[in-house]
């Protein structure tokens, strides 16, 4: 048993002895009581003022009880974030195009073990920091109501059923099967009706009807809860019928409590009990705030660096709240560290998962597999798969991103592999002609391509153990460009200090002479304030140096200002990274001499640098269009980034405002790109990469094939170029409608689902919700039902016969979609799925069992009944109007059956 924890358990036998209590006294300290009745002990011991300090998510150490101090706040939405390397999942959007609750689940344990392994660590360490525990804020369980939502990446898209399905297998995965002993705490968020505008979440206001509620914002949430088990829930930003979220008895009590037997703790969106009152102007103070939230079932406010529940001892002594409120909340939360084993002696099986697993092979290539299930091609005329061309051009802004193919909410990856990459290793006997071709968008810069530095050259890239570049370096190698994350990890093994500092040296060149725009850019250092500075210099001249910090401006959060009275173990205001832009007129296209340095000190958070530039565009696609013209075949990366699309951003470019987009048009650079590519007359297979739907109207009309690729994670460019090699076989559906333009879609900000969703979009959309092609061909027989006149309130069971009449083994994803005979009901519903493997030639019978709350309407008064009358199900691989693989069957429902909400 390592030293430390035989200290850990001496204080806690100390500190039982000092209080006149005998170890067998000690309830607490017993593990063969509940966590519940632990709990209740160990809070029964604390005053007042501890029990307050214990309810934010920086609580402090009481150390007359032996309790260290604990950050609650972690994040795991694809993958163990911002806590080192870690395996990088598709994100969440990504992920939901599996239609694999299989592999979410699988995702789901690699993340508890990866957590489990670092918290190991992290303990052995002495290490209470933020972003290190096992209380983590994910699933996103918001619905992606509209396609403008910058943060519906982080979603399972656009439906109830297939969200609370894959939220409740990710929830299993990360806490495991026995909820006594998790693996770590999962929390379903955001609760419950929030989905943007981005920058008016801390102080808007939501009126669902009663229908959409119950028939739509809700039924994910109660999914995770009474079947998941899910042990936290998060409440949201903005309010609903006029109370903010955090503050919603309806929701709290009425709905998560009552109805749905809530047993775990619920936790405020970080800054959402400061929003009760500097956003939506509902109190006079933080305190009263605290004390409003806490009597509608809030038990952990996320303050940051404001004061929250802390305050809420004065609450109590002014008689704003009773202390027996403080207690339940302190209860629910010990309760669940508990069952964390926090307080155990050294011995589970979580105790020894070593932290060489984080980031292993094995969950890397689990990672890639999810990446290739994400794969939705949307169109293909046979040009896919690739029968191995002479010469391939690989173009676009998207083909050397990291970010685009990481998402946001996101570790640090250990080797990425992007789609430029990927493709250089798949195709290793066919040359690969690559030009970036394009921004990503008006007025937004792109990592400097390897080919500026020479693609066959590289920049020489030197590791120093120093801050300022002294001394002889501990590692070199060559980089083909200068685009790096190394987010609170050591940038190579031989680093072995946060002081440190990196040269990037070679030369470099431009596709033609002109103005071009540089941006020095840092990584996420969240919540924290490491020194880190820059030199460039090109042909011997600095461009620029010194500081890539700057002071926050909180203005940038909204309603958000930081008060006087956080919690003491919260860290200072941290200084954001400052984005340092550098004009530079190239002359000419010879080679110039390069030098760029980075220095990173203080603090061990942040690492990394990307150089980025803004070239002209026309020598970008001439570039492009001269490496397409000696190629065969072109396929082009276009799409997002989750620096444009994301939470609350201050960016404000065409297309996109504030995180959030205003626009479902590929931006312009991009599709003036594709269509000079075009003009070559050469195939053109377009890979997009997006957190969202992209209205590709044009290219679906011009171009040989499409492949929605998502933010595909750390292997996310083999994945790619396997796909679209042949190596694997496509079977991805969306999660959400691409609609063709945002025309007839109601405002951003109106919550009504009318007109909204396939589920009550009357226009035609480009490709529907669970629309996805494959490289094989499948047919389904009759649909048999397990009853064709069914009593209300019992399951039904539909079968059918799948045959792959196709040269290649490959998946296909059963849907079943139900029509009722409500009026003004649905279009038709997602009741039912199956992801099968079904091999050439062969055929699989795939069973689905519908069950009673599936089968049920909502009125508009949001009462959920079975009705009565004729019901009709349909089993495909697509929407009913959207494929002709598909069998129809149905089947009239005798009787009605009232549900509970």
């Amino acid at each position: 048993m390592p030293l430390h924890r035989w200290l850990f358990i001496l204080l806690l036998t100390f500190a039982v002895f000092a209080a006149n209590a005998s170890a067998q006294e000690a309830a607490y300290l017993n593990t063969n009581l509940s966590p519940q009745e632990r709990a209740h002990d160990l809070v029964g011991r604390m005053t007042l003022d501890e029990k307050a300090a214990q309810l934010e998510d920086w609580a402090t150490a009481i150390p007359r009880l032996g309790i260290p101090d604990y950050q609650t706040w972690n994040e795991s939405l694809h993958g163990v974030a911002r806590a080192g390397y870690a395996t990088v999942f598709p994100q969440a959007i990504g992920m939901a195009a599996t239609w694999d609750p299989r592999m979410v689940r699988n995702m789901g344990n690699v993340i508890s073990s990866e957590a489990r392994a670092k918290y190991n660590e992290a303990q052995h360490e002495g290490n209470h920091r933020i972003f290190y525990g096992l209380t983590f804020w994910s699933p996103n369980i918001n619905i992606f109501r509209d396609p403008r939502w910058g943060r519906g990446q982080e979603t399972y898209g656009e439906d109830p059923f297939l969200t609370g399905r894959l939220g409740i297998a990710f929830i299993g995965g990360v806490q495991g099967n026995d909820l006594q002993h998790l693996r770590a705490v999962a929390t379903s968020k955001h609760f419950a009706v929030h989905s943007g505008p981005e920058s008016l979440r801390h102080g808007f206001n939501v009126d669902p009807s009663p229908r959409d509620l119950e028939e739509t914002y809700l039924p994910a949430f109660r999914a995770t809860v009474t079947e998941g088990h899910v042990q936290s829930v998060m409440c949201a930003y903005n309010s609903i019928d006029e109370f903010p979220a955090c503050t919603n008895k309806m929701l709290l009590k009425e709905h998560l409590r009552d109805a749905w037997g809530f047993k775990g703790f619920v936790v405020s969106d970080c800054g959402a009990i400061v929003d009760v009152n500097q956003g939506h102007k509902k109190t006079p103070d933080i305190m009263h705030s605290a004390a409003l939230s806490l009597q509608a079932g809030t038990d952990l406010s996320c303050s940051i660096w404001t004061p929250g529940f802390n305050t809420l001892a004065n609450a109590v002594h002014k008689g704003l709240v009773t202390e027996d409120l403080v207690t339940q909340a302190a209860e629910r939360l010990y309760t669940a560290r508990f069952q964390l084993g926090m307080f155990d002696p050294l011995g589970s099986s979580f105790d020894r998962i070593p932290f060489s697993s984080v980031a292993s092979d094995a969950n890397r290539q689990t990672s890639r597999k999810a990446a290739e299930e994400s794969m939705v091609l949307l169109k293909n005329n046979g040009t896919l798969p690739l029968k191995t061309p002479e010469k391939i051009a690989v173009i676009g802004p998207t083909a050397d991103s990291l970010p685009s193919i990481l998402g946001n909410y996101v570790g640090t990856p250990l080797h990425p592999v992007t789609p430029l990459d990927g493709m250089l290793n798949q195709f290793k006997s066919t040359p690969i002609l690559y030009a970036q071709g394009s921004m990503l968008a008006e007025g937004f810069g792109v990592p400097v391509p390897r080919t500026a530095f020479g693609i066959n050259k590289g920049l020489k890239t030197e590791f120093f153990a120093t801050p300022d570049w002294t001394g002889r370096p501990v590692a070199t190698e060559t980089e083909p460009l200068v685009q790096t994350d190394w987010e609170n990890a050591k940038p190579r093994p031989e680093v072995e200090t946060r002081n440190y500092s990196v040269r990037w040296s070679g030369t470099i060149a431009a596709p033609a002479p002109g103005h071009y725009i540089f941006t020095v850019e840092l990584g996420d250092s969240f919540p924290y304030s490491p020194e880190e500075g820059y030199r460039l210099t090109i042909d011997g001249k600095v461009l620029g140096e010194g500081s890539l910090r700057a002071k926050l401006d909180l203005s940038t959060m909204g309603n958000f200002h930081a008060e006087a009275g956080a919690s003491p173990t919260a860290p200072p205001v941290m200084s954001f990274a400052k984005p340092t832009k550098i004009a530079f007129d190239f002359p000419d296209t010879r080679e110039h001499e390069f030098k760029l340095e980075y220095s990173h000190a203080a603090d061990q958070s942040g690492g990394g640098l990307t150089l980025k530039w803004e070239a002209p565009a026309q020598a970008q696609i001439d570039e492009a269009v001269a490496r397409a013209k000696e190629a065969e075949v072109v396929v082009a990366f276009v799409g997002l980034s989750p620096q444009l699309e994301g939470e609350e951003m201050p960016i404000k470019i065409p297309g996109f405002s504030g995180g959030d987009r205003t626009s479902l048009d590929l931006p312009g650079p991009q599709q003036k790109l594709l269509e000079a590519l075009a003009a070559t007359g050469k195939p053109i297979v377009v890979v997009l990469q997006s957190g969202s739907a992209i209205a590709l109207n044009w290219a679906n009309e011009r171009t040989a094939a499409i492949l929605e690729a998502w933010y595909p994670g750390v292997d996310g460019g083999t994945a790619i170029a396997r796909t679209l090699a042949g190596l694997n076989n496509p079977a991805g559906r969306l999660p959400v409608t691409f609609y063709a333009s945002l025309d007839g879609l109601p405002a951003f900000t109106d919550y009504s689902l009318k007109g909204r969703t396939y589920r009550y979009f009357t226009g035609k959309p480009l490709w529907g919700f669970g629309y996805g092609l494959s490289y094989s061909k499948f047919t389904y027989g009759p649909v048999k039902l397990s009853s064709s006149n069914l009593k209300a309130g019992d399951p039904i069971t539909a079968t059918v016969s799948v045959t792959n009449n196709g040269t290649m083994s490959g998946d296909e994803v059963v849907e079943a979609y139900l029509r009722t005979p409500q009026e003004g009901g649905p279009i038709h519903t997602l009741v039912g799925f199956d992801r099968v493997t079904i091999g050439p030639g062969a055929s699989k019978e795939v069973s689905l069992k519908i069950e009673p709350r599936s089968l049920s309407s909502v009125d508009d008064q949001g009462n959920r009944s079975i009705l009565a009358g004729k019901y009709t199900l349909t089993l495909g691989g697509a929407q009913p109007e959207e494929t002709k693989a598909k069998s129809e069957a149905g089947f009239t429902v005798i009787g009605t059956a009232s549900l509970p909400k």
